[in-house]
C-alpha cells in the first residue's frame, strides 16, 4: 500500500508542477467542469451526472494510465507528450492533440454511456 500511495504521490506532484498548460486554464477547467456538471445535472438529473462521472473519471484513468506507463512515469517522449533536459533536469514541454482527443471522446462516450444507461 506504501508503494501505491507514492505512485500516487508522484503523479500529483507532476500535475502540480508541470507547465504543459498556463496556471490560469489549470483553474479554469475546475470552473468549467463545475459548470458542466451544473448544466447537465440541471438538464438530465443526478442519477445521469452520476453515471457520467463515473463513465468520465475511468476512461480519464485509462489514459493516465497509458500515458503515465509509455512516458515511464513523465520521463519519456511519447506520442504528443514531449519530454526535455533543461539545466540538467527533465521537464515535460508539451501535449498535444492525442491526449486532447482522447479527452474529447471521453466525453463524448460517457455523456452516450450515461444517456444509455441512465
Amino acid at each position: 500500500m506504501s508503494k501505491f500511495l507514492q505512485e500516487i504521490k508522484l503523479d500529483l506532484n507532476f500535475i502540480k508542477s508541470h507547465t504543459l498548460q498556463p496556471k490560469w486554464y489549470k483553474v479554469l477547467k475546475v470552473f468549467i467542469l463545475l459548470g458542466f456538471i451544473a448544466g447537465y445535472t440541471a438538464f438530465f438529473g443526478w442519477y445521469k451526472t452520476a453515471v457520467f462521472l463515473v463513465l468520465f473519471m475511468f476512461l480519464s484513468l485509462l489514459v493516465h494510465m497509458l500515458y503515465r506507463i509509455n512516458t515511464r512515469k513523465w520521463t519519456r517522449t511519447w506520442l504528443d507528450f514531449v519530454v526535455a533536459e533543461e539545466n540538467g533536469e527533465i521537464k515535460a514541454k508539451s501535449i498535444g492533440k492525442f491526449y486532447y482527443s482522447a479527452i474529447i471522446i471521453n466525453a463524448i462516450l460517457s455523456i452516450i454511456g450515461s444517456q444509455c444507461l441512465g
